[in-house]
């Protein structure tokens, strides 16, 4: 074998070792996936969230649809999945059941084809019963982290989101 094939592997399993070691030494250790490190904290959020709505009957997912719907008006279900960036079987599962809770009303837009979504009387009521709590959790985050950091890792997410939804993914070839 080459020794670059060595190299290669020696490079590797200090990578290994400095990796076990940040994870051993460290509460929340830095991975090198940014994937995963976002989605870490997404689930360390969705958890706080949800945690704050359960008494409610919600989730943050459905919260999260509430509040969508009452910002952008009557999108479709594939414009809200977009916004979202919410995969098609998760937000059609979701709005089956809010649909059900009589939270969502679907109509049929300017094409009959088309059927567009909004929040019912029940659905603006569900939102508004909602949002304390979930103002309650956002500002002791926002205290948390402080306001500067909030409002730059608030702008960084977005940015990324934007670019991702903009760039096709060409970098996994």
């Amino acid at each position: 074998m080459s020794s670059e094939f060595f190299a290669v592997l020696f490079l590797n399993l200090i990578i290994c070792i400095y990796i076990y070691y940040d994870m051993k030494n460290l509460s929340s250790p830095i991975l090198p996936c940014m994937c995963a490190n976002i989605r870490r904290a997404a689930r360390a959020l969705t958890q706080r969230y949800d945690e704050a709505l359960r008494p409610l009957g919600l989730t943050i997912t459905q919260f999260t649809i509430l509040q969508a719907l009452s910002l952008a008006g009557e999108p479709t279900q594939g414009e809200l999945g977009e916004i979202l960036a919410m995969d098609s079987t998760t937000l059609t599962r979701t709005l089956a059941i809010m649909t059900r809770n009589g939270w969502i009303g679907k109509h049929h837009g300017a094409d009959r084809r088309e059927r567009r979504l909004r929040l019912t009387r029940a659905g603006e009521a569900e939102f508004n019963r909602a949002v304390p709590s979930w103002r309650k959790t956002q500002d002791a985050l926002r205290e948390r982290l402080g306001k500067g950091r909030w409002d730059e890792l608030t702008k960084l997410i977005n940015d990324t989101a934007s670019i991702l939804a903009e760039q096709p993914n060409s970098d996994a070839k």
